[in-house]
């Protein structure tokens, strides 16, 4: 890989060490009748690894200099798109498979990694699992409690739809080039258990509630019926000059089908 000419517009860093491998390979429980989508092939490395678990694979990679390392993992089983996942009609690419349960992975580029995720919501894939590698400080975020600095609108969100944890660190020397920070492997498991009555009123109702940090929620709320949201706060034994980054998702789905 010394010879590749790495791109800092496609945010590439590949994975090297085969023990970060092998640990990320171990959290996917894919079967045969499966299907993977690799968000970000690269240099195949893990490519590789997830064909041995004999499932179907759809790898999509932007950089057409990978060729060289990708084309020769192509089979029947594996397929190699060159193209941008976030442009890609991914329904078009599954209507030709069937398939039992869709599993996605990928080391994702720190500018793109919520683009990415809000693009697999938005083409309603729904993944048994996703497995990917983030930026530390993004992953921190995407686990983040209430009442934590990290703790946002993104956090809520991504936490409606699915479970999310951290599975473990990695630091930065795993990768060519070096990137400036460590990354994290994060956990994603579709989740039903959360149930609002307009989903459209709900993201809006997030949205508003983070609009300023700075702000109670009642402030940046002002446009909503105070009465109600006062009287969800004080029946959870909250005080009425809470900010949002103080509640849970439960407050907010409550608050939100009670408007």
């Amino acid at each position: 890989m010394n010879k590749f000419n790495f791109k800092k517009k496609y945010g590439q860093n590949f994975l090297l060490d085969i023990n970060i491998i092998n640990k990320i390979i171990n959290e996917i429980s894919a079967l045969k009748n499966d299907l993977i989508i690799e968000i970000g092939a690269g240099s195949g490395n893990l490519t590789s690894k997830l064909k041995l678990l004999n499932p179907k694979i759809i790898a999509y990679e932007i950089d057409l200099e990978t060729a060289e390392y990708l084309n020769k993992l192509q089979s029947e089983n594996v397929k190699i798109v060159y193209d941008d996942f976030i442009k890609r009609d991914i329904n078009k690419d599954l209507n030709y498979y069937s398939y039992n349960d869709l599993y996605i992975v990928g080391n994702l580029p720190y500018y793109i990694t919520t683009s990415i995720i809000k693009k697999i919501i938005n083409s309603n894939l729904k993944p048994k699992e996703m497995i990917f590698m983030v930026q530390k400080e993004v992953a921190d975020r995407l686990v983040a409690k209430p009442g934590k600095k990290e703790y946002g609108y993104i956090t809520v969100y991504l936490n409606y739809y699915f479970e999310i944890n951290k599975i473990f660190n990695v630091n930065k020397q795993s990768f060519i080039p070096v990137p400036k920070v460590d990354s994290s492997v994060i956990k994603f498991i579709s989740s039903n258990k959360y149930k609002v009555l307009d989903e459209n009123k709900f993201f809006i109702l997030l949205k508003d509630s983070f609009q300023y940090k700075r702000k109670t929620l009642l402030n940046n709320l002002k446009k909503y019926n105070k009465e109600i949201i006062e009287k969800i706060l004080l029946k959870n034994n909250i005080n009425l000059n809470v900010r949002a980054e103080q509640l849970s998702i439960e407050i907010f789905i409550e608050i939100s089908n009670a408007l």
